[in-house]
């Protein structure tokens, strides 16, 4: 579903990760790990199309993948239910009504996006990948502002999404509880790579609904 072979990447233009290189079937989950400013968030960009790779070879089917990364990307005007059939429709996704409950968003659905709490926020934006109906799912620390139970949730949200034939690739450092293949990155840093820090945005910022996501 996904193979990615001898990939090096860089950040500004400065090699971060050389070498790394594994293959992510039907049903697996995938794990990085590493120490803060290792390259987990440049590599999953890569990845995911968001930049070049320096070198090496990345294979995935063709509008498969689903990146997710720190920022929401909802728009604030809309409603949870029109945020939802926003990405529905853009994407030709199955009913949201699933997503509305794995996400445990059927008592919001008529609030707008602006009025919900940070955890409600990131349940909303993480609920838009069951709408996509792409088979990959490529997500930055998904867990961000979420509490014990809601982390349960995605958790969930994930094993049926690699029972139904999908598989994620989750930059994490927290066990979320899954079967999953852990990669850590260590051993891939490049010489001399500098320190990368992950772009998060600002709690008052601005939010729009292709700022953090690419579905390819």
């Amino acid at each position: 579903m996904l193979t990615v072979d001898a990939l090096s990447c860089a950040r500004g233009g400065l090699a971060v990760l050389h070498g790394v290189g594994f293959v992510l079937n039907p049903g697996e989950v995938l794990i990085l790990r590493g120490p803060n400013g290792i390259g987990k968030t440049t590599l999953l960009r890569t990845v995911a199309g968001l930049q070049p790779p320096v070198a090496g070879r990345i294979d995935a089917p063709a509008e498969g993948l689903a990146y997710a990364a720190h920022a929401d990307g909802l728009k604030a005007q809309m409603t949870v239910v029109e945020n939802l059939e926003f990405w529905s429709a853009i994407f030709g996704g199955p009913p949201i009504d699933e997503a509305l409950r794995a996400f445990d968003l059927v008592g919001l659905r008529s609030r707008l996006a602006q009025n919900l709490s940070a955890g409600q926020k990131r349940r909303l934006g993480l609920a838009r990948l069951l709408v996509t109906g792409r088979p990959v799912w490529i997500l930055d620390e998904p867990t961000v502002s979420l509490d014990r139970a809601s982390v349960a949730l995605f958790a969930d949200a994930v094993r049926a999404h690699c029972a139904a034939g999908g598989s994620a690739l989750i930059a994490t450092h927290i066990d979320l509880g899954l079967q999953a293949e852990v990669l850590d990155l260590t051993p891939f840093r490049a010489e001399g790579a500098p320190g990368e820090a992950s772009p998060r945005p600002r709690a008052d910022a601005p939010t729009d609904p292709f700022d953090d996501e690419a579905f390819l």
